[in-house]
């Protein structure tokens, strides 16, 4: 889709292989109908004159509320039926930091992140130390506890078992009935949902300030206690009001290794790079590596990047007039 002249808001909810032909109308619809409804809750708060932070934050939780993607509610599930839920946001201003990492007792993971920023002094908490930390703050703070199981979805357990049953497959050279069966529902569903996953937001609001959030639940059947790029502050979440911010989404081990959220900045701090051109790079590099995924970007002028190296990603711009655009597939 043609980016916005200036944009005030970004989010995306994953990239991946993602099939138009395969994918019906009706679904195509409810993901470009939920990608609005997120781009409008982050636009909200910035057209009142809220922060960035504040617009993230929204755009995110509609996003995590939604069991379409794989974050909060309908998060894939690890080898063991297990939620571990990971989130990070970074404030462009300050540099100030918070994140998540596999908690399983708040309903929007995004909040826990900026809990951890705004009233510890750490970056990041996870397991059980987050949860104990999260559970004696939530009162005081407006967080939404839950038990586990609200994320757990019919979806997300039919996925569970069909990727564990792929990995039987692998050390089996007979094709059996039922592995049939699995690969033409995965092909039915339009996308491999193994292959893609997170949320999150960019935004840039009337005092010039950047801010940027992302959201997941990893990757289906991960090991326990996995931990991705999506927390981590540089790899899978940036910002800085010099340069821009960053929300990226894939194959977490890639974006690590790669540092590919902090690379982008980099290259326009200290090659002078427009937003465009770094990430252009940083996409490029990550897939020469073997890295699948994308990211969005949004500079301190308003200049938006959407890009990916698979066959889609869901995205979407609103601009600070409100006009909104949403798109799935290649341009």
């Amino acid at each position: 889709m043609p980016m916005p002249a200036k944009a005030v808001l970004l989010v995306h909810g994953g990239a991946g292989v993602i099939n138009p032909d395969s994918m019906s109308g009706a679904l195509e619809a409810r993901y470009k109908n939920k990608l609005g409804d997120a781009l409008v809750a982050g636009h909200k708060v910035l057209k009142a004159g809220g922060a960035s932070l504040d617009a993230v934050v929204a755009a995110v939780k509609v996003l995590e509320d939604s069991p379409l993607f794989n974050a909060g509610k309908g998060a894939v599930l690890t080898r063991d039926k297990r939620i571990e839920l990971d989130a990070a946001i970074m404030d462009g201003a300050s540099l100030q930091a918070g994140a998540v990492g596999a908690i399983t007792n708040v309903k929007n993971p995004i909040t826990a992140a900026r809990a951890v920023m705004e009233h510890t002094e750490h970056v990041m908490l996870i397991g059980k130390g987050a949860e104990v930390f999260l559970r004696n703050i939530a009162k005081k703070i407006g967080l939404t506890l839950v038990e586990p199981d609200y994320f757990v979805t019919a979806r997300r357990l039919e996925q569970l078992e069909d990727a564990l049953a792929r990995e039987v497959e692998r050390f089996d050279s007979t094709r059996s009935h039922k592995g049939l069966k699995l690969r033409k529902r995965r092909r039915a569903v339009g996308f491999d949902e193994n292959k893609f996953g997170t949320v999150g937001a960019v935004a840039l609001d009337e005092a010039g300030n950047l801010a940027a959030a992302t959201s997941t639940g990893g990757i289906t059947a991960k090991r326990y206690g996995r931990i991705g790029d999506s927390p981590l502050i540089g790899s899978g979440t940036y910002a800085d009001n010099n340069t821009c911010a960053v929300s990226c989404t894939g194959h977490g081990e890639y974006f690590i290794r790669h540092v590919a959220s902090y690379d982008v900045c980099a290259r326009m701090k200290y090659l002078n790079e427009p937003v465009s051109k770094a990430v252009k790079q940083v996409i490029s590099s990550l897939g020469k590596a073997g890295g699948d995924g994308g990211m969005i970007a949004l500079d301190r002028h308003g200049n938006a990047v959407m890009s990916f190296n698979t066959s889609g990603m869901f995205r979407g711009a609103i601009t600070e007039d409100g006009e909104v655009s949403v798109a799935i597939y290649c341009d």
